[in-house]
């Protein structure tokens, strides 16, 4: 690994503009933003000439699936396919892995299978799930940064659901502690009276996998959840927002002041529904990706500031569970691999939007660190903060194929597609980790604690 004594480029995003400038780093930590003309004396100067540089994403909504599911993905491969795809940090979901990080005991099992195979900077959420209450303060003292929860089936054994009693017995400790509470919101309600009309419907058709889970299971969700968050005055934040109907009861509520935040996904931002075909299982997740009148709004959404920034939600599977044989959308796993393509994915998708590479660093470096209070550390170039950064070129075009995929699993709704923006190169600490589909050294990610540096 080489470590940088300073980056510059002629677009380097900072909280000040995109301008020229040299990024000095000492001790794997950001000295000074200088001038373009600014270098030490000697060698380990980085010139990105025109490519972007920009802080490291930082991506809060993952799932490794490690001690457990490691044929799921692991920490290894996730980490690779993140430092390919500029992300230096990221929080890993308390689901899919075996145990579930529902108790102290559970969170250690998956540290220890951590350890020494992250190649960026990993930390954990911790789960809320029926009856583990009392295992809360444990958990956040051992570090995680906060809590997740399902108010439907998470579609693993070992993360059941949560309903309202439940909610009213973790809130007021997680108020306490003053940790954010994560929701997959939707109800169960609607989702079921929706599928008994769809007893007899062709399950490989996408419009009846969107239409068996309605609008009104997200609605009715977070219109639970803000009402939970303004009695307890606790902090909840929704993930995976895809229903332009959900970002009224948002807007409404931060004005009310009440503590609520929220992200989308790069899927919900970049595809539609009705261009998904019969039986393309790999673009199956929950909640569904809607229309393109519905992805406009998410974007003005984003725009506004109502949904708060972006992240992967990165669920993946091995390919046989997507039933890509029979193209079953109902008995396919739900989840969508792309940790490696969210940052050319946004890009793509932004230009021409009136955005710039400033709305990419709010929503997908500083947005994300915030959540996880890490902002005076990930998630912006300027000095004090972590030396982690990406260097990209914005008009570069590729198409993603399975040979360059770092996931454990190939299968993507984003493969054979055209994109633009290819990630150059990556530093974790100020030493290149990623240098142009070749990766440097060895793993050197840390295991992340609340609190700690």
């Amino acid at each position: 690994m080489t470590a940088i004594r300073a980056i510059r480029s002629k677009l380097v995003v900072t909280p000040r503009g995109v301008h020229p400038a040299t990024v000095h780093v000492r001790n794997g930590v950001i000295e000074a933003v200088a001038s373009y003309d600014d270098l030490p004396s000697g060698k380990h100067v980085y010139d990105a000439g025109e490519s972007v540089v920009m802080p490291g994403l930082v991506d809060t909504h993952v799932h490794i699936n490690e001690p457990g599911r490691t044929d799921w993905e692991g920490f290894e491969t996730a980490t690779r396919a993140a430092a390919a795809g500029g992300v230096t940090t990221l929080i890993d979901m308390p689901l899919n892995s075996i145990p579930a990080t529902t108790s102290a005991a559970g969170l250690e099992a998956k540290r220890t299978a951590a350890r020494k195979k992250c190649w960026v900077n990993v930390g954990f959420w911790g789960g809320v799930v029926p009856g583990n209450a009392r295992e809360l303060g444990a958990l956040h003292r051992a570090g995680v940064f906060g809590f997740k929860c399902f108010l439907v089936p998470s579609g693993v054994r070992e993360f059941a659901h949560v309903g309202e009693d439940d909610l009213r017995a973790a809130l007021p400790k997680l108020a306490a502690l003053g940790v954010p509470l994560l929701v997959h919101s939707e109800l169960p309600g609607p989702i079921e009276e929706a599928n008994r009309k769809l007893a007899k419907c062709d399950p490989t058709r996408y419009r009846n996998w969107l239409w068996s889970r309605p609008l009104e299971a997200e609605t009715k969700a977070i219109e639970m959840m803000i009402c939970l968050a303004r009695e307890f005055k606790a902090q909840v934040h929704i993930v995976h927002v895809s229903s332009e109907r959900s970002v009224p009861l948002i807007r409404r509520a931060k004005k009310e002041r009440v503590r609520i935040t929220a992200e989308t996904c790069p899927h919900y931002l970049t595809f539609e529904s009705g261009h998904i075909l019969s039986g393309r299982t790999e673009f199956k997740c929950a909640p569904p990706i809607r229309d393109s009148r519905n992805k406009k709004r998410l974007w003005t959404a984003l725009g506004n500031g109502a949904i708060d920034f972006v992240v992967s939600d990165h669920s993946p599977s091995p390919p046989a569970m997507k039933c890509l044989d029979t193209g079953d959308f109902f008995k396919a796993w739900g989840g969508i691999s792309s940790l490696q393509l969210g940052l050319p994915a946004m890009w793509t998708r932004l230009r021409g939007r009136n955005y710039s590479f400033k709305h990419l660093v709010r929503w997908m470096c500083s947005g994300p660190a915030k959540l996880a209070g890490l902002e005076t550390q990930k998630g912006t170039i300027a000095a004090g903060y972590d030396a982690d950064i990406v260097i990209w070129n914005p008009e570069q075009r590729f198409t993603v194929e399975p040979k360059m995929i770092h996931h454990r699993h190939k299968l993507t709704p984003y493969a054979g597609h055209g994109w633009r923006g290819v990630v150059e190169a990556t530093f974790l600490g100020g030493e290149m980790i990623y240098d142009r589909g070749r990766f440097e050294g060895g793993p050197r990610g840390a295991l992340l604690r609340r609190g700690e540096r």
